[in-house]
């Protein structure tokens, strides 16, 4: 099916600790590796992942790069049944305690992983344990970031929506997906604040039934050129959200 969100990209600095903070902390297990003579991506997710439940992606380059984490990219989200256990088992296996469940209301929680990367604890009644829920983006227009995924990936706004003094979450996925899919959180804060991209972070990658034919239905709604199908050895592409978040465009296997 078309539209529905593969995996979301972050860079990391040693990759034999990510996969052992992943695979140790969420039980992932790696679904596929890209070895490269500069970078390595490796795929990681549940073992009962739903065939629509989206993996990560993580990328390692060889030449002992660092990043910045930047603030315009929020967080990934995990599910878990019971947010105190899963919080308190993590407290067990020594995870840094980043901000428990009592700090947040009681419905979440989260911790970091080596990186840097924050990632949220959400109870969900659905879902493989510790699939990828959500990634949440921060925006700094909420009509143009709503309006880009509902024209350019005729995504449907999702349950969740929260709307608070000082900021709004809102959900998007595509219409019809199964519940087990990876949904976007766009962030929007009322106080008219600016974004860093950083680099830690790198996309978010949406599939396509045919590259090409998504790709131009793509152009033809006006989202941005920025890396086209021919460009990338006709494998995949990537586009742009106005605020600058890279969406890669791919085919499944």
């Amino acid at each position: 099916m078309s539209g529905v969100l593969d995996h979301v990209m972050m860079r990391v600095e040693d990759l034999d600790a990510a996969l052992d903070w992943y695979g140790t902390h969420l039980d992932y297990e790696e679904k596929g590796r890209w070895e490269a003579d500069t970078f390595t991506n490796v795929f990681l997710g549940p073992e009962d992942v739903h065939d629509d439940g989206a993996l990560l992606e993580l990328t390692y380059n060889h030449d002992d790069r660092s990043y910045e984490l930047g603030d315009a990219w929020g967080h990934i989200a995990v599910r878990v049944e019971d947010v105190d256990d899963a919080y308190e088992e993590l407290m067990d296996e020594g995870v840094e305690d980043y901000r428990d469940p009592d700090s947040c209301g009681g419905s979440y929680a989260f911790v970091k992983d080596p990186d840097g990367h924050e990632v949220e604890i959400v109870e969900r009644d659905h879902g493989a344990r510790w699939s990828l829920d959500h990634t949440m983006i921060r925006v700094e227009d909420a009509d143009e970031a709503l309006g880009f995924w509902t024209r350019k990936f005729e995504y449907a706004e999702a349950p969740g929506r929260w709307e608070a003094d000082s900021f709004a979450n809102y959900f998007v996925k595509p219409r019809d997906v199964a519940e087990e899919a990876m949904a976007v959180e766009l962030t929007y804060n009322y106080d008219g604040r600016s974004y860093e991209l950083g680099d830690a972070w790198g996309h978010v990658a949406v599939r396509a039934d045919d590259l090409h034919d998504y790709w131009e239905t793509l152009m033809e709604r006006e989202a941005e050129d920025y890396r086209d199908p021919e460009s990338c050895d006709d494998r995949y592409a990537f586009t742009k959200d106005q605020d600058g978040h890279e969406v890669e465009i791919v085919t499944e296997d």
